[in-house]
């Protein structure tokens, strides 16, 4: 009996918010609990590959890993990226619909374009006619710049290496289309193959390749998450809309540090720079109001001051409101308790709301402090002298613990005019720097309250 050992494709049911695999169609996905997300697509066969013919050799004999980096002399830009694109580096930028990432990509390429180099930008989802217009808007137009509108990852890959320009931007990954795969544009199948053209061109050819990626409504990338593995960096575009400033954040970077941040300001031009963040996002900050304190805190390198608002109010509810917008929800409900049981504050029979201005989010635990001090300003109707800035941690037991890189954040305040910090008393030990502005330093949350109304 002769035995049939041609593979073929392979049926099969994959969610298209987390690549969950099923061999039959579920109405919910028992991965991330998504409802009707499992699309019916075709798994290619594997084709036989030949035996590896790479031989080990020793680490120090190995090529060096300094890369000539190309700038993009968008200093923001640059910072997020460690220093300017990498040759044959491959960058996924995403972001939520609307908020700014096809007019970074035209100011990217017409940056680049300006140091006498060739960039390609090809959409899937504009006409020529749209993005055309688009660029007159921004004044982004360049002879150094081509354009083309296609869909076929091979056509694109095709065209790049015919013209082998600097950079080559596809907006967007979820618009491309792999002649092997036959399920629709934006499933996952299609993503992961297209992405995977992409990169080996990219690694290939020493072509840098932007890809554009939408968000879905949890906030991550549209498409399997292996596809942020397979990308050397990964840029997040965040911000409110209804809000100018745009944060540019680094979630992964092969080639550099994940805790950077670009700062830029929407206008009518387009994205405009902000090199001094700290003085935009105080520039309209209520002097002597209660509920308002600023805090140091640092992204990545970067210190930037912000301004913490808490609004405390008693509630007509049998169960009180904790909302939080640009802090983490949880960590406020853990502070209000914290404040009540150790600071002594009645905060169970009040509604809490807390905003960091600007439209900026802020995760570190220098925010702890900051909050703190807000709600109680807020609940006691007594305002934070505005020459003052506060961070630290605090624990459940409230006690305050000391954060990190803390010289940077002297600085910024002494050089915003800020003439007292308040600081963990450990942090305060262990400066090496003498700064002009008075620091005080604390150990504990009753601590901080006779420090500051008193």
């Amino acid at each position: 009996m002769n035995v049939n050992n041609k593979k073929k494709n392979k049926q099969i049911f994959i969610c298209q918010q987390c690549s969950y695999q099923s061999v039959k169609w579920l109405g919910r996905c028992p991965e991330c609990g998504e409802w009707e997300s499992l699309v019916e697509e075709v798994i290619l066969a594997k084709k036989e590959s030949a035996a590896g013919t790479s031989k080990p050799v020793p680490l120090a004999q190995a090529p060096d890993g300094d890369e000539e980096r190309m700038s993009t002399r968008i200093e923001e830009l640059d910072r997020v990226l460690g220093g300017g694109v990498v040759p044959g580096s491959v960058v996924l930028i995403g972001g939520e619909p609307g908020i700014g990432k096809s007019t970074l990509l035209l100011h990217l390429l017409e940056a680049i374009a300006q140091q006498d180099k060739t960039v390609l930008y090809v959409s899937g989802e504009e006409s020529a006619r749209q993005i055309k217009m688009r660029a007159t808007r921004l004044g982004a137009i360049h002879p150094g710049e081509f354009l083309a509108t296609e869909n076929s990852v091979e056509s694109i890959i095709a065209m790049a290496s015919e013209m082998r320009p600097a950079l080559l931007a596809v907006d967007s990954v979820q618009t491309l289309t792999c002649a092997e795969v036959g399920s629709s544009p934006g499933s996952v199948t299609q993503v992961r193959e297209s992405a995977y053209k992409l990169l080996g061109f990219a690694k290939k050819e020493n072509i840098p390749v932007v890809l554009v990626g939408h968000v879905t409504k949890d906030g991550s990338i549209a498409g399997p998450k292996v596809l942020e593995h397979m990308v050397d960096t990964v840029l997040y575009f965040e911000g409110d809309r209804s809000h100018v400033f745009r944060i540019l954040r680094t979630v992964k970077n092969r080639f550099g540090s994940t805790n950077e941040i670009g700062v830029f300001e929407m206008k009518e031009e387009g994205l405009v720079q902000v090199s001094n963040p700290s003085e935009i996002f105080l520039a309209e900050r209520p002097i002597n109001e209660p509920g308002s304190v600023v805090l140091p805190s640092v992204e990545g390198t970067r210190p930037i001051l912000v301004e913490v608002q808490a609004l405390v109010s008693p509630t007509n509810l049998g169960t009180a409101r904790r909302t939080a917008i640009g802090a983490d929800q949880q960590r406020l409900s853990l502070l209000c308790a914290v404040l009540e049981k150790k600071g002594g504050l009645d905060m169970y029979g009040h509604d809490v709301f807390l905003n960091i201005a600007g439209g900026i989010r802020i995760d570190e635990p220098a925010l702890d402090l900051g909050v703190v001090c807000a709600l109680a300003s807020s609940l006691l109707e007594k305002p934070i002298p505005s020459n003052t800035v506060v961070c630290g941690e605090i624990g459940l037991a409230g006690e305050v613990r000391a954060v990190g890189h803390i010289d940077v954040r002297v600085r910024e305040a002494e050089r915003l005019g800020f003439t007292r910090m308040i600081l963990p008393a450990s942090n305060k030990e262990r400066l090496t720097l003498k700064p002009s502005i008075e620091l005080v330093g604390i150990t504990s949350l009753g601590q901080v309250m006779d420090v500051v109304f008193n």
